[in-house]
């Protein structure tokens, strides 16, 4: 069954996007169109049960979307360059009119200023207003008046519709549209990494369950609920609980928690869960044994996920304690595999992260600063903060403001 891509974005330019990738082939488009930006967390909600990956038709929405935490599936915005632009000139001039006067937004200024150096136009009385997350359709219209009138442009180009409307009606406005290159070069990027996705996601995972004592407890059915699996008993008496990856890291929020854990060792004293990812039921099945086994050494109440390659990921109950290879014996500063193993991060990504902690010299780290530090993408660094808070190595101080517009970032100290 082929994919189905939800397509965001104004309706003409949903259309368009739709009309060029649909000849492609690669995938089953839905248009998915909004009458202004505002309304693109609202689209990719009700987009939810119907397309397996989004493709927007611009930066625009896939910024909005992405800082309300939408994005719960693959994504990806169709760019819009310096090519795109050059098409756009070519056609002002064409009209007659003077193209070494405009104002330009959402293109990076340095793009904008290579695509006129190469087409050898004067770049004097450019401007440019790069995209930043928080900019508004108000902030650009307000943005090309401006130039209109302080600096004398007599072209405003913009990439955003909405913006597009309001300039027609105070000055010559163009507006820019992806190229068809564009379009099918980002559809299948977005293909390949929702089937690479996919992929990773029907993995089998399996699970083992071990509690003291011999007897059985008739409401682990009820607590491996969450799970979507089955539940089945093993030879030594302990219980395996059979799902996939999928469902198992959308019920763990990424590895970061056991959500039945803490009702287990409510229950029993102890409990010890872990779960082994893999191709097969019988990898699946070893990779569970280990990190069952490697559970009871993190403490009386604990679960690990291994996965190939030695990768495991040591999950306590939901009080964040380091604790070491006993249950009386905390983990110290070095002791960074341990720690490593807790927070399933590579010992490296600690070790950067350690650097910029210091370097930021006790005034703690957001997200922003460690996806810039890993050049990861940000909703990555929420992830990595989140499990080290879990670890108990990271601790919310409050919010700051770093410039933009919007929710401002969490605070985090980092006990590196």
């Amino acid at each position: 069954m082929p994919l189905t891509v939800g397509v965001i974005g104004p309706d003409d330019l949903v259309q368009k996007v739709v009309a060029v990738g649909g000849r492609a082939g690669s995938a089953r488009l839905l248009p998915l169109p909004y009458r202004h930006e505002d309304r693109t967390t609202e689209v990719v909600a009700g987009a939810r049960s119907r397309a397996d990956a989004l493709l927007f038709t611009g930066v625009v929405p896939h910024a909005l979307a992405e800082a309300a935490g939408a994005l719960d599936r693959p994504a990806m915005y169709v760019p819009y360059n310096g090519a795109t632009l050059l098409r756009a000139l070519v056609e002002l001039l064409r009209l007659g009119h003077d193209v070494s006067r405009v104002s330009i937004d959402t293109l990076r200024r340095d793009d904008v200023l290579e695509t006129m150096a190469e087409a050898k136009l004067p770049t004097d009385r450019v401007r440019v207003l790069p995209y930043r997350p928080g900019l508004t359709s108000e902030d650009i219209v307000d943005f090309h008046l401006d130039a209109r009138d302080t600096k004398k442009t007599r072209v405003a180009i913009t990439c955003l519709g909405s913006a597009f409307h309001v300039l027609e009606q105070h000055t010559h406005a163009v507006r820019l549209a992806p190229s068809r290159h564009s379009i099918l070069a980002t559809l299948q990027a977005l293909v390949l990494a929702t089937a690479v996705r996919h992929s990773g996601d029907a993995q089998v995972a399996l699970g083992i369950v071990d509690l003291p004592g011999a007897g059985v407890d008739a409401r682990l059915p009820e607590d491996i609920r969450v799970l979507g699996g089955s539940l089945a008993e093993l030879p030594d008496g302990r219980r395996l609980v059979v799902t996939t990856r999928g469902v198992l890291e959308t019920a763990t929020e990424q590895f970061t928690r056991i959500p039945f854990l803490d009702t287990l060792a409510a229950r029993h004293g102890s409990a010890y869960v872990g779960f082994g990812l893999g191709r097969t039921a019988a990898e699946a099945e070893a990779l569970a044994r280990r990190a069952v086994n490697r559970a009871r050494s993190a403490g009386a109440a604990a679960g690990v996920v291994s996965m190939a390659d030695d990768v495991d990921i040591v999950i306590a109950a939901d009080s964040p304690t380091v604790t070491g290879p006993n249950d009386s014996e905390p983990a110290s500063p070095e002791s960074p595999a341990l720690l490593a193993r807790r927070a399933g991060l590579h010992p490296q990504t600690l070790d950067r992260l350690r650097e910029l902690a210091a370097a930021d010299g006790g005034a703690g780290v957001t997200a922003h600063r460690v996806a810039e530090h890993l050049s990861v993408q940000q909703r990555t660094a929420r992830r990595i903060l989140k499990r080290l808070e879990r670890a108990g190595v990271a601790v919310p101080t409050g919010s700051r403001q770093e410039g933009q517009t919007g929710r401002p970032p969490i605070v985090y100290r980092v006990l590196l």
